[in-house]
């Protein structure tokens, strides 16, 4: 958890960037993440050196080797601990001629993460602002795993508008629900095919460090921890090297974090591979057939984006694998065929878990589309009895622009400091999620008139597999009572009486 501190000073370097010339916030995250990076190279370097040190032996590894670099310039000069002393213009000419050509020299002999570096650049030309923003991140203390993560989660938070191509950022509890509601396992192969600065990736990677912690003592599991677990897709560059960041900065430097336009390429060489996917892909518009992957489209003709994805989750995932994604509610109930299709799909060819609705203001102020998030399993011969439901009403924050916490911070997310009373719970429903699904025998019993409850597939199927919580739900109608045709005479029998009355004494008074 970062302190007040950590966040002034995090602010003080946006709002450095920004009076500097560089508003865009997509451009000061990644400026923000170049020059982290730059910054842990120099770290691991001196972690290493105190080894050698230590046991008088040669540096293991070394990033930065001895001698000059190409330009000539010292390798030396070329480290955090010795540029940030420079004066702005001399660090200014090594920074951008000297240490960004250095970076992206190390794409092939580094983790992945380094490879997005290979097209890094400096995005400004102000030697002051440089000087400026160099002594501010100097002083933060990223020394722990966590700092570090939640550091760079403040930064992606500070993301005031959506990017391109429906692009924006899932709320850090809501990726803590759905990671929670799959279980991820030490032997989980976890994807997520839009993956954008890998939110689900590094919730999924926290939550088995914190209910898994044998695996990182496990040789075996820690290997696939490390290189072979997390896989993201993204088309946008800037986005993956944010996302290979985050993932380094949560302990996880070796992820498969790569280029690739998931809607409109084969995937013919990992199809069946992951066992777990965890998303929630740009719902923005429609495709044309022609740039559409040919493998998705034998599954589902459709221009739809929002159900192209759902049939790639379906060709990603081995069989047995499990998804927990966000959709647009239309998915749930709309009316082309390609709608129902894909609904019947996941009910009679799969087995379908569990819709929960999601409150309509959830992504703002990114977006105000009604969401909800579908959890299924791959099997390829059905399995779907009954399907959950839930009707999430509150997240915890406000449901408008400003997402404001309603709770003490305590109170906040899917496993709350302290129990939420009733009044907390009508302001957080997560940990009510987690609890009932937890139960799902006892799900069965509850009416429909309820918050959650089960709905069998054979009702679902003569309602032409709609999936829309309305359909299902039942409300409670107060019992109104209307008077009785003796009842009403009784009180117009003592109405007419209190008039008459009422004129006479009228007629007194006027005498």
């Amino acid at each position: 958890m970062l302190t007040g501190q950590i966040r002034n000073q995090i602010d003080q370097v946006w709002n450095t960037f920004w009076s500097g010339g560089v508003s865009n916030p997509l451009s000061v995250i990644e400026q923000m993440t170049f020059l982290i990076f730059i910054k842990r190279l120099d770290d691991v370097q001196l972690g290493r050196e105190a080894k050698a040190n230590a046991l008088s032996q040669p540096i293991e590894s070394p990033i930065f080797p001895t001698g000059n670099d190409p330009k000539g310039e010292p390798y030396d000069h070329l480290r955090w601990s010795r540029f940030k002393n420079f004066e702005a213009r001399e660090m200014m000419r090594i920074v951008d001629q000297h240490v960004f050509p250095f970076l992206r020299s190390l794409g092939d002999k580094n983790s992945s993460y380094g490879l997005h570096m290979k097209d890094a650049r400096l995005g400004f030309s102000n030697a002051n602002l440089l000087a400026k923003v160099v002594a501010l991140l100097d002083e933060l203390d990223m020394g722990g795993r966590d700092t570090k993560g939640d550091i760079y989660e403040y930064m992606l938070s500070k993301i005031a508008s959506a990017g391109t191509n429906g692009q924006f950022r899932t709320p850090r509890h809501i990726i803590e629900l759905m990671v929670a509601l799959t279980r991820p396992t030490p032997t989980d192969v976890i994807c997520d095919p839009a993956a954008g600065t890998c939110g689900f990736l590094v919730g999924a990677g926290e939550y088995l460090r914190q209910h898994a912690p044998q695996l990182l003592r496990n040789a075996e599991q820690r290997d696939h921890f490390l290189h072979h677990m997390f896989h993201g897709f993204d088309f946008d560059a800037t986005m993956l090297r944010i996302g290979a960041m985050n993932m380094a900065l949560h302990g996880v430097e070796d992820a498969n974090i790569t280029y690739r336009d998931s809607l409109a390429e084969s995937h013919s060489e990992d199809a069946g591979t992951y066992s777990l996917i965890l998303a929630n892909p740009p719902f923005a518009g429609s495709l044309d057939y022609d740039t559409t992957a040919k493998d998705l489209l034998q599954l589902i003709k459709t221009k739809k984006t929002e159900l192209l994805f759902l049939a790639l989750f379906l060709r990603l995932l081995k069989v047995g694998g499990r998804a927990a994604v966000v959709v647009p509610e239309g998915v749930l109930f709309g009316a082309s065929t390609a709608h129902k299709k894909i609904r019947k799909i996941l009910i009679e060819k799969h087995k379908l878990d569990a819709i929960i609705k999601l409150p309509s203001g959830v992504f703002r102020p990114y977006a105000g589309v009604s969401c909800a998030i579908i959890l299924f399993t791959k099997t390829g011969v059905g399995g779907t009895k009954d399907v959950w439901f839930y009707d999430m009403h509150a997240d915890g924050f406000s449901l408008d622009d400003k997402r404001s916490p309603l709770l003490d911070e305590t109170q906040l997310g899917t496993s709350p400091e302290q129990p939420l009373d009733e009044d907390g719970h009508r302001k957080n429903n997560l940990p009510d999620i987690l609890t009932r699904w937890d139960n799902l025998k006892e799900e069965t019993k509850r009416p429909r008139t309820a918050q959650s409850f089960t709905v069998s597939k054979e009702e679902i199927a003569t309602n032409d597999y709609d999936l829309s919580l309305n359909r299902y739900k039942e409300t409670i109608q107060e019992e109104i009572h209307y008077p009785s045709p003796v009842e009403l005479l009784e009180e117009l029998h003592t109405l007419d009486a209190e008039i008459s009355a009422g004129m006479t004494k009228l007629e007194e008074m006027l005498g």
